[in-house]
């Protein structure tokens, strides 16, 4: 008697019981001909998909194996989602994928689709015509061909073991013919056709073998390098994604937004230079699609792209992306209410519904088709509701006894969608029950063997391999960037420069705020990347909360300089997407304080692309953030947040915090350019209270103005990631004082005190908060023995910590001093100054430190 807790074992021998029970048909139908009156799906298509989903069946059964002697580390299951072998059939192989955790049927029959076109598989052929109306697919059209795929030329022979290491070499594999007397009748006059045993696809014993090595975290992983198990792979057009729950839908819904706008732009045969290396093989009307499990739909994130889709869409902008909600009723322990996804789905606005049975594939492949030819005929957004269950529970060994009853898991049990699509073949006429049942086994054993082989591969084996793909920094090309855009600026582009201008380039309009100098480095990488694009809340009509972003749509049009719906999260994966597709995104976020309630969107999508892909794929960003204190009449932590812990804990990340307008301008140009080069995403942290300052010691003396740099000379004064600018006061011999932002003004003032009264000091203004300019760091400490750090930062957890640490890996043994804001948030109005750095405070800390 089996047990009622859905262990490996159990569902393995289950299923097997459940195939050697069906019958053999009485008449063998050709696979040739659509399955059933009505369905799209042909019988040939449906033996392949049947593969499909016994391989992620069998993938499931050896992640547990491999688990159960500590050698697997990647337990959760696609076990009763197979269903979604029929969305990726429906499918075209170029269509960019998001998928979730439970996609080994998709990823599988994917691999099948992109695998080379001689090959000759079914699912290649799974198109729509222009109208949209679906096409059946092109199948074979010998009887005794039995619907094989022509991928068993290249597929293991599979009495030979040692094929499987190398299953390309094995050419000339052909199917075995088990039955070929077609004049036996059976009695009933008809003729019988052969039953034909079909090699295994060689690209899904590829597609396996790739997620057997993400399971043990082999180090020739395809995708992540042992990194992290995820579905992806470059060439399949499948993007990594790192969890199950919805933080990775904004992202898609930015995908469809650049692929609608790549589209037309390439229709009218306008230059974007956007990066070709992912979007390189989409159809213009390619379309995004993006899975995700029922209880995701509650998630923030998830609420967030819905309403982004839908609200674009309500306003006349087109993102064709298709939404798959995998709906097993169950979201780690707890149910999702009876009725509650459906309702909550069809009740997205903008959002086209459709529905159905994920254990039955003629009906989810013909729902996928549908859903898939409407986005991509319409330009619109779309949800697919399938319906699923969950076998072997959420992950691991886990018991599921503790929270279902012994009846729901049996009901569960008998839905089984492997067992569904066996029913299926059997009763079309295309297989019995005990050739399924071989099947069945003989994708097992080839499984095993691959899980087998994929132990012996090496792991990563050093905290430098571990962090080579997590941000690779060139600075010669990124130096080589900046001076061919201000070449570009100063000879072919200057007519168009000086017209983006008004006939007056900033170089020519003297002295400028630190708001004026970035909204012309703006403009200067507007028309170097043609592929940049500038978004957020308020930037285009008002242009931006502080006018920086000012006149830029007049500018550059809509297209390329446009308004979001206020919501941060949204905001940033229409920047990760659009990043993806090639372009290169400078969404805005209003104030700090905001984007900490979307820094998910930063920290687990943005910075762990090129992780998670070895590079293959990235989002390269500039996200620009108004932000940090001392706005005086202007109070809440909302808009005076002065925490930056969180960015600087992201790996990867680069943060710069411009404190005068020249080098605003240059380091912009360094982050756009070191997003184009290297993928990187920049946080451009903008101090708001030095937005318009113009004096520095007195009213009226202009000392925090800058000229703007004339374009031929951009790469004199480069600004590399990571170093710091240091400014000499008095003989600059006594004291160093390290600070960043609304420091280096207050900094520099009581610099200028002290020297009156002969005490020379050196102001280092780090600029980058990540990496630190450890470098510079260290030897402006050595010059002087005396550091006080000024952090306008909080004390716990701020850049304070950061740079005092830096100094004792070191080994510097001077004095130190640190002057940093209150563990507290910034209060309203005049309480504000009793908890930021005051210039009283830096004087009085460079006082204790001086008299050591």
């Amino acid at each position: 008697m089996l047990s009622d807790v859905t262990t490996p074992q159990d569902l393995d021998d289950r299923l097997r019981e459940s195939l050697a029970a069906l019958t053999a048909p009485r008449h063998r139908t050709d696979p040739a001909r659509p399955v059933a009156e009505g369905a799209t799906l042909t019988g040939a298509q449906l033996l392949e998909l049947f593969d499909a989903q016994v391989t992620s069946r069998q993938l499931d059964l050896a992640g547990r194996w491999l688990r159960s002697f500590g050698e697997g580390y990647h337990t959760i299951s696609s076990a009763g989602h197979e269903g979604n072998a029929a969305v990726a059939a429906a499918l075209r192989p170029t269509d960019p994928a998001l998928l979730h955790y439970r996609s080994g049927a998709f990823y599988c029959v994917r691999a099948a689709q992109a695998a080379d076109p001689a090959a000759g598989s079914v699912l290649l052929t799974a198109d729509d015509d222009p109208d949209g109306t679906p096409t059946p697919p092109t199948a074979p059209t010998d009887p005794a061909d039995g619907g094989d795929s022509a991928d068993g030329a290249d597929s293991p022979d599979p009495t030979d073991p040692g094929d499987l290491s190398d299953s390309a070499d094995s050419a000339g594999d052909s199917p075995t013919v088990l039955d070929t007397d077609p004049t036996d009748d059976g009695g009933d006059g008809r003729a019988r056709l052969a039953v034909v045993r079909r090699p295994v696809a060689a690209a899904y014993l590829e597609a396996a073998r790739d997620a057997l090595r993400g399971m043990v975290a082999s180090g020739q992983d395809p995708i992540a390098g042992g990194r992290q198990k995820v579905f992806g792979r470059a060439d399949l057009a499948v993007v990594p994604t790192t969890s199950t729950a919805a933080s990775h839908l904004p992202r898609a819904v930015g995908m469809g937004l650049a692929v609608e706008r790549l589209r037309r732009l390439d229709a009218r045969g306008a230059p974007t230079q956007a990066d070709p290396s992912f979007r390189a093989s989409w159809a213009p009307d390619a379309i995004v699609v993006c899975s995700f499990g029922d209880a995701a739909i509650n998630h923030a994130s998830a609420t967030a792209a819905f309403n982004t889709a839908g609200w674009y869409d309500h306003t006349g902008l087109r993102i064709p992306v298709l939404f798959v909600c995998e709906d097993n009723g169950l979201g780690g322990s707890l149910r999702s209410p009876q009725g509650w996804v459906a309702t909550a789905l069809r009740s997205k606005p903008g959002i086209r519904y459709f529905a159905a049975d994920g254990a039955d594939l003629v009906e989810a492949y013909q729902a996928a088709r549908e859903a898939a030819a409407w986005v991509r005929r319409h330009r619109r957004p779309a949800v697919l509701h399938l319906s699923t269950v969950r076998l072997l529970g959420h992950v691991g060994a886990e018991a599921e006894s503790a929270y279902r009853d012994a009846e729901e898991i049996a009901a569960d049990l008998a839905a089984d969608p492997v067992v569904a699509t066996a029913r299926r073949l059997v009763e079309a006429g295309l297989a019995g029950g005990g050739e399924l049942l071989d099947r069945y086994d003989e994708i097992g054993w080839q499984i095993r063997r691959l899980a087998e082989q994929v132990l012996d591969e090496p792991k990563l084996g050093s905290a430098a391999e571990v962090v080579a793909p997590l941000a690779p920094r060139r600075p010669v090309r990124v130096t080589q960037a900046v001076a061919d855009a201000g070449l570009y600026a100063a000879g072919p582009g200057a007519g168009a420069r000086l017209e983006a201008f008004g006939g007056k380039p900033p170089e020519l309009s003297g002295p400028l705020t630190l708001a004026q100098s970035i909204n012309a480095a703006l403009t200067d990488g507007l028309l170097a990347y043609p592929q940049m694009a500038v978004f957020g809340e308020d930037v285009a009509a008002k242009g931006g909360r502080y006018g920086v972003t000012g006149g830029l749509r007049d500018r550059f049009g809509p297209a390329r300089v446009f308004d979001t719906l206020l919501d941060e999260t949204s905001v940033l994966g229409l920047g990760l997407g659009a990043g993806l597709a090639g372009l290169l995104p400078v969404p805005e976020i209003q104030y700090l304080a905001y984007l900490h309630s979307a820094e998910d969107q930063v920290r687990g999508e943005a910075a762990t692309m090129g992780f998670f892909s070895q590079g293959a794929l990235r989002n390269p960003m500039v996200v620009r953030v108004a932000g940090l204190a001392y706005q005086e009449g202007l109070g809440g932590h909302f808009h005076n947040d002065n925490s930056v812990a969180f960015l600087r804990d992201v790996p990867g990340l680069v943060v710069a915090v411009p404190a005068r307008p020249d080098d605003a301008a240059a380091m912009l140009r360094t982050c756009l350019a070191s997003a184009v080069v290297d993928g990187s995403v920049c946080v451009f942290l903008e101090p708001i209270a030095l937005y318009h300052a113009r004096d520095l010691y007195g009213d009226g003396d202009g000392e925090w103005l800058a000229g703007y740099a004339e374009p031929g000379t951009w790469a004199a004064g480069h600004v590399p990631v990571g170093r710091a600018r240091v400014y000499g006061v008095g003989s600059a011999e006594d004291l160093t004082i390290v600070t960043f932002g609304n420091g280096v003004r207050m900094a520099l003032r009581v610099a200028s005190a002290l020297a009156d009264e002969g005490i020379g000091s050196r102001v280092v203004d780090l600029r980058w908060l990540a990496p630190l300019p450890v470098a510079d760091l260290i030897r402006e400490a050595a010059a002087t023995g005396r550091v006080l750090v000024v952090d306008e930062t909080r004390r716990s957890g701020g850049v304070g910590e950061g740079v005092i640490a830096a100094l004792v890996d070191a080994g510097y043994v001077g004095a130190v001093r640190r002057v940093a804001a209150v563990d507290s948030f910034v209060p309203l109005g005049p309480a504000a100054r009793q908890v930021l750095v005051s210039e009283e405070a830096i004087t009085q800390g460079a006082r204790t430190l001086l008299a050591r």
